[in-house]
């Protein structure tokens, strides 16, 4: 890291750990300004050693038992648990582990914001005890929302889906207006695979399989809406699936390296 260099404003290459911890800041507003202090933490939003830096950083920020996942997404850490026969020890154990990554690193966590989701599959549920942090208990939630997705203690996907269809009904109207406005065929589906079609479609490969026959059609009426509004057929809700399954498949087959590669093995033929 020490020999690696990277470009000032006026061109001239500056070391790394100097880019990193002798940055200056002041805030400016309107003909007034800060006096200026030298920033000592974190990276300058938007630069390209960013995501780097961070998978330095939290390189050490690693589940200590198998059961147990922690993912990590830039402000946003979830540690997802494994609870057989009742035991939670070392669920429990994994949050204190982080507890204490994050205060050897200068990191506090926000209780008040820290939820936790409760997915149990047995037949008859139980009592869970409450998940205490630095002496306050967590909130359970019945759902839980993880990178724009809805995820819910029911194993349904029902209240995540009603979610993407509220926002493209949202969307439909501006079709609506453009369409009164006589906009072109084909602007008008750019439109609609850019703003309706890629939020119904968000996530498409983790709900679909999973929703309900009402959830889906709930759905397809959004499209077949969209489909009246801009006045030429559109790819159904199935097809779309169906075609984001194959190739994402195709994308697994064809990468060795990929953890899922494993899983797939060609038919008797060789050839599919």
């Amino acid at each position: 890291m020490a020999a690696s260099t990277v470009a000032a404003a006026r061109g001239s290459p500056l070391p790394v750990h100097i880019f990193v911890t002798s940055r200056l800041q002041s805030v400016r507003l309107g003909p007034h300004h800060s006096s200026t202090i030298t920033l000592s933490t974190g990276s300058p939003q938007g630069c390209v050693l960013s995501p780097l830096l961070y998978a330095l950083y939290t390189h050490d920020c690693s589940p200590a038992h198998p059961t147990n996942r922690i993912i990590k997404y830039a402000d946003d850490t979830t540690v997802v648990g494994l609870i057989c026969n009742g035991d939670e020890t070392v669920y429990r154990a994994e949050v204190r582990k982080l507890l204490s990554w994050g205060s050897d690193n200068n990191l506090t966590l926000n209780v008040h914001k820290t939820k936790e989701l409760i997915m149990d599959f047995r037949k008859i549920r139980q009592d869970h005890t409450p998940l205490l942090i630095n002496g306050e208990q967590v909130e359970t939630v019945n759902t839980f929302r993880f990178l724009g997705t809805h995820i819910s203690a029911d194993h349904s996907w029902t209240h995540n889906i009603g979610v993407l269809v509220k926002k493209a009904q949202q969307r439909l109207h501006f079709l609506r207006v453009l369409r009164k406005n006589n906009l072109d065929t084909k602007l008008l589906l750019a439109i609609y695979h850019s703003s309706v079609e890629s939020i119904l479609t968000y996530c498409l490969g983790v709900w679909y399989a999973g929703s309900t026959a009402k959830d889906r059609k709930a759905v397809q009426r959004i499209i077949n809406t969209a489909q009246k509004i801009i006045g030429c057929p559109l790819p159904s809700l199935e097809n779309i699936s169906t075609s984001c399954c194959l190739r994402k498949i195709k994308a697994i087959t064809g990468d060795p390296s990929h953890p899922a590669y494993s899983l797939f093995d060609l038919l008797p033929s060789g050839r599919r």
